[in-house]
């Protein structure tokens, strides 16, 4: 099993959200996504909610039906949604929430209505995605985990492009390894610098990471199609490339790849066939 943990399927058609930050000009179809998974041997995918579809998962819960064994998603949902509905995607196969607050104001998590989403999420044993900057992830993990939700950072945890892996913030999302409830995604290297900068910075935090956190709390993702920056990311071959030169121990690769985003994106079906056989 080798699960590409993050990436996004869209069609240009499809109704936005105003006041996006980001508008695609072109499609990134399921079809492409798949053909793209079997030709870099990928056999499962994670597909999350992009920001400008807003809370309209319609189109990406019709991909999970059409593979429910394959793929899992990340749903963007509003914090006032009924447990009703979010078991209602649990069963087509969502099996978390995404909060994309490059942008945005951080969660009150202090509110009634987030302590019950919260609770929900957690009930559920569904996980909280958050992509934000290094520096806001101390406000945003802590009330995540004291719900007893599981929390997933995006992208090496988005470390400051000047101070890097010296980013208080970056810092701080290390010491959350100790709780237990906290993954890394390691993706999209490119988001966190322009240039060679960003690979540098994840060559770096990548060796922190790992000590840190373990294989069995580190997931990868491509990231296809490389929203807002399709013309300068490394292509699907390079970019698993990269996993090799971050993590040069084959069984802890197997583990990143496999093990670990099967029991944090609920595949363990999957891996339970395979060892019937």
């Amino acid at each position: 099993m080798s699960v590409d943990s993050h990436a996004h399927t869209f069609l240009h058609s499809l109704p936005m959200v105003p006041n996006r930050r980001y508008t695609p000009d072109y499609d990134a179809p399921l079809a492409g996504y798949l053909a793209m998974l079997d030709r870099d041997g990928s056999t499962h995918g994670v597909l999350i909610q992009p920001s400008f579809l807003g809370f309209d998962n319609s189109f990406l819960v019709s991909a999970l039906q059409k593979h429910p064994e394959k793929l899992r998603g990340v749903a963007v949902v509003q914090p006032q949604i009924t447990r009703h509905a979010l078991a209602d995607l649990a069963r087509q196969g969502i099996v978390g929430i995404r909060l994309n607050l490059i942008g945005e104001e951080d969660p009150d998590f202090s509110q009634t209505v987030w302590r019950t989403h919260l609770k929900d999420i957690a009930e559920l044993g569904w996980q909280v995605e958050v992509q934000a900057e290094a520096e806001r992830l101390s406000k945003i993990i802590p009330p995540v985990v004291a719900a007893g939700a599981t929390m997933v950072v995006d992208h090496f945890g988005r470390p400051d492009k000047k101070t890097g892996i010296d980013d208080p913030g970056f810092r701080y999302l290390l010491s959350m390894a100790r709780t237990g409830k906290v993954f890394v995604k390691l993706s999209a290297p490119y988001r966190l610098g322009p240039g060679e900068r960003g690979h540098q910075i994840a060559a770096q935090a990548a060796p922190l990471l790992l000590n840190a956190f373990g294989p069995d709390h580190l997931v990868w993702g491509s990231d296809w199609p490389h929203t807002e920056f399709e013309k300068t990311a490394p292509g699907p071959k390079e970019a698993r490339a990269e996993l090799d030169k971050w993590v040069p121990d084959v069984r802890q690769r197997q583990q990143i790849l496999g093990e670990t985003p099967a029991r944090l994106f609920k595949f363990e079906k999957q891996i339970e066939k395979r060892r019937a056989i």
